[in-house]
């Protein structure tokens, strides 16, 4: 069994490395996708908004897929059509090319990281230890690494299409052949045809007060997902902006501080286990929102480009570790109903996501970005209050002893 978990530890880690990779080509070419397609700055944001909204309803409909098969099977099929899509997007050569490329990737998305972090979720649970940073730090490897291919594209002004098309030659037949050794956890309803059917008849019996209660223990996760990444997409989406043209940076320079973010990521990611497994999941996710507030308020404090850069580091280590503590954390909240709660909980991912960039650039237009850096830093710091959410005791990682009412909970809701 040690050799079955193993296998399934490192296929699924590829399946975050790919899906990095993916994702960076994508967001990091846009400005060339837009070129290529002829798209008008005023139609571009509803190509963009498309995306994570799709991708929330590809993650709400994987709740009911994996009901009937196991979420195995739905990263199995979804890797390959994330990166097809991707292909798709830049082999195209109209609108209608695009929008159906995009959609289809949206929609693989929203199903691949539901999929993805149901599984990690539940392999933490048969592990008996903290690992689900570890998935993320691959992913954050991915990115970087799909970033960095990007910008070779970019600066060999290659086509879209001969950027992408090596990067899908390798990936695409590599994840096939791993998914061979993905690991359904016991929350995979849909493993087997007795339990599915058993998860379906407990959601029917629940009642409206236990739903209730479901969604009460439910919120303040979903409220920590949607402000990391709010924060997530201010640096993605306003860094260089802020460094060019409010602190005074070379456009050079502005290209940095995402890379510096994704570097800090990684490694805040890489070593978040241990402090886990040391400290707690509660203090470790307390430090994350201290540290990215600090982070915010020494970008909008900032007198010039490198101490920005500095609040930009601090952000990358603060931020890493509350997406996946706050997956790991539904998980344990809900372990008869752990996929339910992980496709519901990533929704709030493109919540946050949508809502991020409109945000920071309303404020910045109607009042000053060095203000409008300060709204995320408020909204990481609500985490504090949330912070109990992520306690692991007295069951650390599945040990057998929920806390009563959270295991009651997990039993009598299929659906959360």
């Amino acid at each position: 069994m040690t050799d079955v978990l193993r296998r399934g530890r490192a296929s699924l880690a590829f399946s975050f490395f790919a899906q990095g990779v993916a994702f960076a080509l994508l967001v990091t070419r846009i400005p060339a996708i837009q070129d290529r397609y002829g798209v008008s700055d005023a139609l571009l944001p509803v190509f963009l908004a498309a995306v994570p909204i799709l991708a929330g309803a590809g993650s709400v409909s994987t709740e009911q897929l994996v009901k009937r098969i196991p979420p195995s099977r739905v990263l199995r099929w979804s890797q390959p059509v994330v990166l097809l899509a991707l292909l798709g997007v830049g082999a195209g050569e109209s609108l209608v090319v695009l929008g159906v490329s995009l959609a289809a990737f949206g929609l693989a998305v929203g199903a691949l990281d539901a999929s993805m972090n149901m599984l990690g979720v539940s392999l933490q649970r048969s592990y008996g230890r903290s690992i689900m940073l570890s998935f993320h730090a691959v992913y954050s490897l991915g990115g970087i690494l799909g970033a960095s291919l990007a910008w070779v594209g970019a600066h060999w002004h290659l086509a879209l299409w001969v950027s992408y098309l090596p990067v899908v030659i390798v990936l695409l037949p590599a994840a096939l052949v791993g998914s061979r050794w993905y690991v359904d956890g016991e929350a995979g309803a849909g493993a087997a045809g007795a339990a599915g059917a058993a998860g379906a008849a407990a959601g029917e019996a629940a009642t409206g007060e236990a739903a209730g209660i479901v969604f009460k223990l439910l919120l303040p996760l979903c409220l920590v997902m949607s402000f990391a990444y709010i924060g997530d997409s201010t640096v993605s989406n306003w860094s260089a902006k802020y460094l060019q043209d409010v602190l005074g940076s070379s456009e050079q320079l502005a290209t940095v501080p995402y890379n510096v973010y994704m570097v800090t990521t990684l490694l805040g990611r890489a070593i978040g286990d241990f402090g886990v497994r040391r400290f707690g999941a509660v203090v470790v996710v307390r430090g994350g929102a201290v540290v990215a507030a600090l982070g915010f308020a020494v970008v909008a404090s900032a007198p010039g480009p490198w101490v920005g850069m500095l609040g930009f580091t601090l952000l990358g280590l603060g931020l890493c570790v509350l997406v996946p503590q706050t997956f790991a954390a539904a998980g344990r909240l809900f372990p008869g109903a752990s996929d339910a709660a992980v496709a519901r909980l990533n929704v709030f991912n493109y919540v946050g996501f949508l809502i991020g960039s409109p945000l920071v650039g309303a404020l910045g237009d109607a009042w000053t970005y060095r203000g409008a850096m300060l709204v995320p830093m408020v909204l990481v710091l609500v985490t504090l209050v949330y912070a109990r959410s992520f306690d692991t005791q007295p069951d650390r990682y599945g040990g057998g002893h929920e806390r009563p009412h959270t295991a009651d909970v997990g039993r009598g809701s299929n659906g959360l």
